[in-house]
Order: C-alpha cells, then sequence, then structure tokens
C-alpha cells in the first residue's frame, strides 16, 4: 500500500473511532449531530458538531485534517482525543505531520514538520 492510502485509511479510521466514542454532551440526540466528512478524491476529513443546545446553536469543527505533499497536516484538533500521538503509534514519522494549527513561524520550534 502506498503512503498516501495508508495515511488516508489511518484518518478515516482515527476519525470513525472518534465519533464512535460515547460522550456525554448534556444536548439531547435529536438537536445535536457529530458528521464525519470525509472527501478522499482532494484528502479532506473533517469531524463538525452541529445542531441546537436550547436557544443556541453548536456549530464546531472538531476535528478539520489535509494530506498535503504526501503530509498529514492536522488543521484543527479541538479534543482531548490527541489524534497526532495516534498517528504516530500508527507509525507515521514526526517529519510528515504538519501542526497547521501552529503558525508558520512557530513551527521550526515544534519536532514535526514545517510543511
Amino acid at each position: 500500500m502506498d503512503k498516501i492510502k495508508k495515511y488516508k485509511q489511518f484518518i478515516v479510521n482515527l476519525l470513525t473511532e472518534y465519533v464512535n466514542l460515547p460522550v456525554e454532551r448534556g444536548v439531547q440526540p435529536e438537536e445535536f449531530q457529530e458528521q464525519l466528512i470525509l472527501d478522499e478524491k482532494n484528502n479532506h476529513y473533517q469531524v463538525l458538531n452541529i445542531g441546537w443546545n436550547g436557544m443556541n446553536r453548536i456549530y464546531l469543527p472538531v476535528f478539520h485534517i489535509d494530506i498535503i505533499d504526501e503530509k498529514i497536516w492536522v488543521q484543527e484538533d479541538a479534543t482531548d482525543f490527541n489524534i497526532v500521538e495516534k498517528l504516530e503509534a500508527l507509525g507515521v514519522p514526526k517529519s510528515d505531520i504538519v501542526l497547521a494549527f501552529h503558525a508558520p513561524y512557530k513551527r521550526p520550534y515544534t519536532e514535526y514538520a514545517i510543511a
């Protein structure tokens, strides 16, 4: 299996694992959805929380991950699921993970890829 296919499978599996976790939300299930959005053709992957909590609208990108130039770009991770650590445990080297939520000038100070 080539690297891109492997990375796609890792991302899909991890995001699917995340959305299947039982969570105590304090919101009625019929008023709330956790959507897994997979654009495998263009290498974009997201988990969105959408719905309502009483009179308050919920629209939160929980995860946003892209594959760009054979690297995994973590654009957003608003959880304690620690997807980066899980990717490393699957064998993805730090040199293939970009912490895109950090400004480009900060990335050289991480242990991960700059771009």
